[in-house]
């Protein structure tokens, strides 16, 4: 008998090593959940607060030099019709994203998986979205390095050094860090931006008049262009994928509850898709500026905010309007390159977990995005503005519009699970639904954006592309009968769940650590709960729990199914 139990004893496999985070990757202090679900148990702010911050982090003045540059090419009709247009789309698209977000404690990786894309589907939008917060930062940077320039004459090499370095600290401490600032400047910014527009209104009060007649600087002319409407409106529509910085700060948001629902809902609009309702104004704005002081400085300099900005301030701070403008400026831009640092550390984090199946922590990518931004700034993207935002834009209207898609149609008619699904454990690697849609409408308006089907097309490329992914991502699900948005049936989602139960934690059986019900899968491997970062970075587990139903069964309780539409 002692032999036969010695034998069986020897025969049993030992458990799965424990795992353990790095240092920085397991304080959340810092690293935010950023791979995560955010938790309840971390949503402290109340909705004013995480709504503040977030429209905080919109304080950047590249939309000035994009106003200005649309409307010196395009004239005033055409780019005040552009601006508009770009902000009506940015705005539709973004009110399903954004409550998904808030709802749900997701980033905007966690719901393009979960929306159409797929666990490794979405992969490739972390990089869209990664190049989104370079590609910003270096203009924001630019412009902050241009005020630096004429401030106090440090050369621009230099200046794009210090605008990097500048938001490091700041970004390593998170989201609280990001709090304070956002706060602490905004009545600096709010000064700032109101105040050249008082000045001129007194001093200049004629401009706007010959504004609305202006013709632009390329021979556009004062009328109505369909070519310059389509160029003008693709440049706008660069900055669709704001609303995932929108949602790394909407991820925050507390519970909504009945006390709070009126104040959760007008915050969550406010901050998500809010945002470009003051970013058209800040386009319009700086056009505006740009004109006014076009003959004094020339075109060149016009298109660099802080240029306008002395201009308009110098009939009433004489002397001073140079250094009080290179305050503001560098106040917007802090502002908003702290945002753009703080995403891109977390698309990069997202990107690099599903390749590598490791996790240094949230904060060591602050250094990767900041060196491509670095590196972009010094080569002088800034001049080539107009074409670098157009190009781009084909393929994040492709992404979010394919994502919104999903949220507001499929969901709704049954194509697609009812709740947001971003864990490793139930998804399938791809799902054509919005993977294919992003890939099909981004290829065709790429080709149209660089002339393949004539000059309309061209102009016209946002527009095709955000067409085609609105009616590819439904009938793409609905032709596969939605059977690639769960690899698995989740056993635990369900309409009838409260917070209080969605609360209730679970101890990770790998890094035995308790998370709340939403980031935790069940895992045969394990034979219990997995937490989705843990599941994550498994490079060994061969994806078993797709394969075959979980070993201890249902070990959790349900998931909550929320409208976002």
């Amino acid at each position: 008998m002692t032999d036969t139990v010695t034998r069986d004893t020897e025969a049993v496999a030992p458990p799965p090593p424990k795992r353990s985070y790095a240092k920085l990757a397991a304080d959340e202090s810092r690293e935010d959940y950023s791979l995560r679900y955010a938790p309840h148990s971390f949503r402290r702010w109340s909705p004013s607060m995480v709504a503040g911050t977030a429209l905080g982090g919109i304080a950047y003045l590249a939309d000035f030099a994009i106003g200005a540059s649309i409307v010196f090419t395009y004239g005033f009709t055409s780019g005040l019709a552009s601006i508009l247009t770009a902000a009506v789309i940015i705005f539709l698209t973004g009110i399903p994203i954004a409550r998904a977000c808030a709802t749900y404690g997701l980033d905007m990786d966690l719901v393009t998986r979960g929306a159409g894309f797929g666990y490794f589907g979405s992969t490739l939008t972390s990089l869209i979205y990664a190049s989104f917060t370079f590609i910003f930062f270096a203009l924001e940077g630019s412009i902050m390095a241009q005020a630096l320039h004429q401030a106090v004459g440090l050369p621009v090499e230099i200046g794009y050094l210090v605008t990097t370095l500048i938001v490091i600290p700041i970004v390593f401490k998170g989201m609280g860090a990001l709090a304070k600032v956002q706060a602490w400047t905004q009545p600096v910014w709010i000064v700032g931006m109101v105040l050249p527009f008082v000045v001129l209104a007194f001093e200049a009060p004629d401009a706007w008049g010959a504004f609305a007649s202006f013709g632009g600087t390329e021979g556009a002319g004062a009328g109505f262009s369909w070519i310059g409407f389509g160029l003008g409106t693709g440049v706008a529509l660069s900055l669709i994928a704001q609303i995932g910085e929108q949602a790394d700060y909407l991820r925050f948001m507390p519970a909504r509850t009945e006390r709070n629902k009126r104040r959760w809902n007008l915050a969550v609009l406010a901050a998500g898709p809010g945002w470009v309702v003051i970013g058209a104004a800040k386009q319009l704005g700086g056009a505006f500026l740009a004109f006014v002081a076009l003959e004094a400085v020339g075109k060149t300099h016009a298109l660099e905010p802080i240029a306008p900005q002395v201009e308009a301030l110098k009939p009433w701070l004489g002397s001073v309007a140079l250094p009080a403008a290179a305050v503001f400026v560098i106040v917007s831009q802090i502002k908003i390159n702290v945002t753009n640092a703080y995403s891109g550390s977390l698309s990069w984090s997202n990107f690099f977990s599903r390749i590598t199946h490791k996790h240094p922590g949230r904060v060591w990518y602050i250094f990767l995005n900041l060196a491509i931004a670095l590196t972009l700034m010094e080569m002088n993207m800034f001049a080539a503005l107009g074409k670098l935002l157009g190009f781009y834009s084909n393929v994040g209207i492709a992404w979010i519009a394919a994502v919104a898609a999903d949220l507001v149609i499929n969901k709704r008619i049954g194509l697609s699970p009812p709740y947001i699904e971003f864990k490793r454990a139930y998804l399938h690697a791809v799902n054509p639904a919005g993977f294919g849609a992003m890939a099909i409408a981004s290829t065709v308006s790429i080709l149209a954006f660089f002339g393949v089907f004539g000059q309309y097309a061209e102009a016209f490329s946002t527009f095709i592309a955000a067409g085609l992914a609105l009616v590819l991502c439904p009938l793409i699900a609905w032709a596969t009968k939605g059977r690639y948005y769960l690899a698995r049936p989740n056993p635990v989602n369900g309409p009838d769940v409260v917070v209080e139960d969605v609360t209730a934690t679970h101890t990770c059986a790998v890094c035995e650590t308790a998370y709340e019900l939403p980031d935790i899968a069940d895992c045969p491997v394990q034979s219990g709960p997995i937490c989705s970062l843990c599941c994550s970075l498994d490079s060994e587990c061969g994806d078993v729990c797709r394969k075959e139903p979980a070993a201890s069964g249902p070990v959790l309780m349900p998931l909550p199914t929320v409208r976002t539409d």
